[in-house]
């Protein structure tokens, strides 16, 4: 082959061609001509087989605009333009070209592009082989507000998963998306496949089914990363190299080091590390660091590298030696600080100060106690100690060490108490129930319309089960539970993913009106929530763990040190950071994120009787409280990584006996944010009638009545009273209230309406598997005749059919009003719900009304 150049003088028409030379017989060329001010590639593949997927990009003299494409797309910026070819000609067959589908496009005036090259090589075939592609590249192409990727599978393999994030100038809204799922948070993009482009086979690309999107203003994005690799396949440029650390304080054990932040390369800086040879000595998120632990009198030499977001590391800062000190130098310790004091608290923190000790060498920090823990280590007169627990008392001392090493006596102790997760007013915490939006047709949606949402402050959602072979949190399965509630195994394996985050919500569910496509990544409650919370952004939403049927699995997931751990993690792991399990399309790597705030636990009893089958040992105290504490020690860890502080609840008992079986309060007050007391179920028949089926009674009495006949006494007064003289501050406790009923049938009057009767066993409830239980609205709509009756002794409300017939106990908004000025008297930190589809909105509103 060999270079040619036509010019044809015809009606001053100028049309030129490039042929790729000899020495790139194998590598795809690109002819251009130009007649007038019309334009034409031609493609030409020499190899014996088809190539599949090209771009061009040449340019042009300043202010030639190029238009109207034919065969191809076109993106011009500035100078430089992009063709893309039509997905009919990105094949081009073996020993063929791209006639007669060759792309055009029209230029505002004639002119030869320049500095041309398609797949990164010259378009005549000259110049070195470029370097073959990246395993997947994407590649953008736009039309004023139109934008779309394409993304290129360069591999031999199918490239099963992908996702595109890009950047957008502030105030630009990405919206409209085809053929991908779209996200948006502050200006980062996220593009996901629907079902059918998920998989891209071995040399192919998404095209014709490219994610294309809508653009608010005519702009191009920046910053883009396919499967957090940069879309061209060029490698991120690292951090720049740190400046030489400089020494701010040195001691016989210790040296501190501070350094100027390196410049960030394409990745944000996460961290940096300081190394002692090839030994790390500390990984730090700021600019200083103290290393502990040496030996006096002996030299150091130190360097600093910085890391970004993927681990990519800058080269080492130039070293820095030095000798640590000699502690026969100086054997006088500094004078004792005096005068702490508290300057601060917040519901996690507690700020310090206190007045400077002296020294003859000098201070070299100050040592926080807490009670006898070192928990910091400062070099000023004030400090903030964080990751502390709500409502919480604690006990603080300093002392001062110079730079000898020499430490000082112990400060005057300080008292300090952390405020509550509410500050002012109180919380209202919803149960809300996986299985609601079946027959009882009660969807996120409906927190909404019912105006609920707005007055809650804490969703839980109920429940996530224990997978009984791995002893991890169970989801990602679609399995009912035993239809016999005497079943020791009913909730083995049990969940519905289908119902979390794989069900397509129609716009009559949907909160914001907006029905699923079907082909999200997260569909069902979860996605329903994140709406909700865009909604009423105040809402804090936990996944509750356990309850009645799922509870069997938490002795052994709690009975050693390894288990603990390997359990929180994998909750955290699904929960918080949101990596589901996919499921029918659905799920997958962070798709969960941002549903959750927290978790609530509801172990259904740890050392006491709970579902049959449940798992009981001598050691469920114990292990309960370290579970919690493993559950509160890995959240703040993940806080340290996010900024974003996280909640832990737990649903504890009434019981006396439950509680001194299972439950270390003063220990497991250190842990949890909220204990979400047992408010209900006192008394009551069940659907197998294996309860309490022969005698009425209050389930959710606020006090002791002096009728009660039963030789054990409940009600919310005496089981708040156990945590209270345990010393769990009373803004930890909710109590709970019943949004639902618990009923009897073939009830004697006995001159008392029924209450503390003899009965025939449970009534027929509001499903036919849930005898003797019926939701608050479906109660007073579907029983005719139970007239309401409020026994103001015990605080308790029931209604009664009439001599021989049906008996129910319930909370309504009464009730309601008499416990929560009850609660506020307390001074207790608000209520809690079981659970919210018993509610047509009265009963929450009742309860926001009586607590502002």
């Amino acid at each position: 082959m060999r270079r040619s150049a036509i010019v044809l003088l015809v009606l001053a028409v100028v049309t030129a061609s490039l042929a790729a030379p000899a020495n790139a017989a194998n590598r795809l060329t690109a002819a251009f001509t130009l007649t007038g001010t019309q334009g034409k590639f031609v493609v030409t593949n020499p190899n014996a087989t088809a190539v599949t997927g090209w771009s061009i990009v040449f340019d042009l003299p300043t202010g030639v605009t190029v238009s109207n494409p034919h065969n191809a797309t076109l993106q011009q910026n500035g100078t430089k333009v992009r063709l893309t070819p039509l997905y009919y000609i990105d094949t081009v067959r073996a020993n063929g070209n791209t006639e007669p589908f060759s792309p055009t496009f029209t230029l505002s005036a004639a002119a030869q592009p320049t500095s041309c090259t398609i797949n990164g090589a010259n378009c005549d075939g000259s110049g070195p082989e470029p370097p073959p592609p990246a395993p997947v590249t994407a590649t953008y192409t736009g039309s004023g507000t139109q934008g779309k990727y394409v993304i290129n599978n360069n591999t031999n393999a199918p490239l099963n998963g992908w996702s595109v994030t890009f950047e957008l100038p502030t105030g630009t809204k990405a919206s409209n998306a085809q053929n991908a799922t779209l996200s948006q948070t502050g200006r980062t993009v996220t593009l996901t496949p629907v079902h059918y482009n998920t998989t891209i086979a071995a040399g192919r690309s998404t095209e014709p089914y490219s994610p294309s999107f809508t653009l608010s203003t005519s702009v191009e994005p920046t910053d883009c990363r396919v499967n957090d690799v940069k879309c061209d396949g060029s490698a991120d440029r690292p951090p720049g190299q740190p400046n030489t650390p400089r020494v701010t304080v040195k001691t016989t054990k210790t040296v501190t080091l501070q350094w100027d932040a390196a410049t960030p390369g394409d990745l944000p800086i996460v961290g940096y590390e300081v190394h002692q040879g090839s030994t790390l000595a500390a990984e730090v998120p700021a600019t200083t660091a103290t290393i502990t632990g040496l030996t006096p009198n002996t030299a150091y030499t130190f360097t600093v590298k910085a890391k970004d977001r993927k681990g990519t590391y800058s080269p080492p800062s130039a070293p820095v030696t030095v000798t640590t000190s000699n502690p026969a130098d100086d054997p006088t310790p500094p004078t004792t600080p005096t005068n702490l004091r508290v300057t601060g608290s917040n519901s996690t923190s507690v700020s310090l100060a206190w007045n400077a000790s002296t020294d003859n060498t000098g201070i070299a920090g100050y040592d926080i106690y807490l009670g006898t823990n070192l928990v910091k280590t400062v070099e000023g007169t004030s400090t903030t100690v964080s990751g502390l627990s709500p409502s919480t008392d604690y006990v603080f001392t300093i002392k001062a060490r110079d730079l000898y090493d020499n430490v000082s006596g112990a400060s005057n102790a300080v008292n300090a108490s952390t405020t509550d997760i509410i500050g002012n007013g109180y919380a209202r915490v919803g149960y809300f129930v996986q299985w609601g939006i079946y027959g009882r047709q009660y969807f996120v949606r409906n927190l909404d319309t019912t105006g609920v949402a707005s007055k809650l402050t804490h969703i839980n959602y109920a429940f996530g089960n224990i997978d009984p072979v791995n002893l991890t949190c169970l989801q990602g399965v679609t399995k009912g539970t035993s239809p016999n509630p005497q079943d020791p195994n009913q909730g083995d394996g049990a969940g519905d993913a289908e119902a979390d985050y794989g069900r397509p919500m129609s716009a009559g569910q949907s909160v914001d009106g907006i029905a699923d496509t079907g082909w999200e990544k997260l569909r069902g409650n979860y996605n329903q929530i994140l709406k909700l919370k865009a909604k009423h952004p105040h809402l804090k939403v936990l996944i509750s763990l356990g309850g009645w049927t799922f509870s069997k699995y938490f002795a052994d997931v709690a009975a050693t040190d390894a288990a603990r751990k390997k359990f929180v993690s994998s909750c955290i792991d699904i929960y918080i950071k949101g990596n589901l399990p996919v499921v029918n399309a659905s799920g997958g790597p962070g798709t969960a994120a941002g549903v959750f705030d927290g978790i609530d636990l509801d172990w259904e009893w740890p050392g006491a009787e709970g579902h049959p089958g449940n798992h009981i040992t001598p050691n469920d105290k114990a292990n309960n409280t370290a579970l919690i504490a493993e559950f509160r020690k890995q959240l703040d860890a993940l806080t340290q990584q996010t900024g974003k502080r996280y909640e832990l609840t737990a649903f504890t008992p009434a019981d006396p006996v439950k509680i001194a079986a299972g439950w270390d309060l003063p220990e497991v007050a250190k842990s949890l944010d909220i204990f979400n007391i047992q408010g209900y179920d006192f008394h009551g028949s069940g659907s197998d009638n294996s309860w309490e089926p022969n005698r009425t009674g209050h389930q959710a009495n606020l006090h002791n009545d002096p009728d009660d006949p039963y030789p054990f006494k409940f009600s919310v007064e005496s089981a708040v009273d156990v945590y209270l003289q345990a010393g769990v501050k009373p803004r930890k406790l909710t109590i709970g209230l019943a949004y639902y009923g618990r009923g009897w049938q073939g009830v004697a009057d006995g001159g008392k309406f029924g209450e503390w009767q003899a009965a025939n066993g449970a009534a027929t409830g509001q499903f036919a598997e849930e005898a003797g239980n019926r939701g608050y609205t479906n109660l007073i709509a579907g029983v005719p005749g139970c007239t309401v009756r409020h026994d103001t002794v015990a605080v308790a409300t029931y209604c009664y059919t009439g001599n021989g017939g049906q008996w129910w106990t319930f909370d309504d908004a009464w009730s309601i009003q008499q416990k929560a000025a009850w609660l506020r008297s307390k001074n207790l930190l608000g209520a809690m719900i079981w659970e919210m589809s018993g509610d047509n909105g009265s009963l929450t509103t009742a309860l926001d009304n009586a607590l502002r």
